[in-house]
This record gives C-alpha cells, sequence and structure tokens, in this order.
C-alpha cells in the first residue's frame, strides 16, 4: 500500500518562508517524476513544480524564482523550498508522484495547507 505523507504547511507572513516535504512509502518500482500541486479556494488544482528521477525540474510561471522543488530518490521524498512567500500562494498543496514504465502507478496525498498572511 502506496502513503504519501506531506509536512510542512502552516501560516506565514508574506515575504516569508516554508518548506514541504513528502514522504513515499511502500514504493516498490521507482518513481518516475515527484511533483506538487496547489489548489486555492474556487479555483482549480494547478501545478506549482515537478522534477524528474534525473533532477530534471519545471515550474509554474507564478513561483519561478521563489520555490525550489529537489528529491531524495534513496528516501523517495520530494521537497519544496518556498521563499518570498506571497497571499496568492495560499492553498492546500498536495505531493503526486507517476510512474510511467512497467506497472505505471499515479498517488496524490492528502494535502497540507499554507496560509500566507498579508
Amino acid at each position: 500500500q502506496v502513503q504519501l505523507v506531506e509536512s510542512g504547511g502552516g501560516l506565514v507572513q508574506a515575504g516569508g518562508s516554508l518548506r514541504l516535504s513528502c514522504a513515499a512509502s511502500g514504493i516498490i518500482f521507482s518513481i518516475n517524476v515527484m511533483g506538487w500541486y496547489r489548489q486555492a479556494p474556487g479555483k482549480q488544482r494547478e501545478l506549482v513544480a515537478d522534477i524528474t528521477r534525473g533532477s530534471v525540474t519545471n515550474y509554474a510561471d507564478s513561483v519561478k524564482g521563489r520555490f525550489t522543488i529537489s528529491r531524495d530518490n534513496a528516501k523517495n521524498t520530494v521537497y519544496l523550498q518556498m521563499n518570498s512567500l506571497k497571499p496568492e500562494d495560499t492553498a492546500v498543496y498536495y505531493c503526486r508522484v507517476i510512474r510511467r514504465e512497467w506497472v505505471p502507478y499515479d498517488y496524490w496525498g492528502q494535502g497540507t495547507q499554507v496560509t500566507v498572511s498579508s
């Protein structure tokens, strides 16, 4: 049974920083892509950033230069360092892991709330 456990969310003032972590357990076949998504009230879930097993990264334009995604393949863990946070970054942040090869899978975490006050 695969489980994704997210941590690091919370309340922070504008301009502050937070670091999110997501640890995947029960993984047998290696993860291709690990990513972070977010969903604000009344809006669709959107990609924030993702990273391949070879550490190729992809960011939403709205977070480029402020957020950094990284991963530890040995620990099946992905991180999101969020700096210079803005009130519009307020959302529930979800971790996602994807495997596209033999025995594919696609799992989501339960979400962690990030609130940025002005």
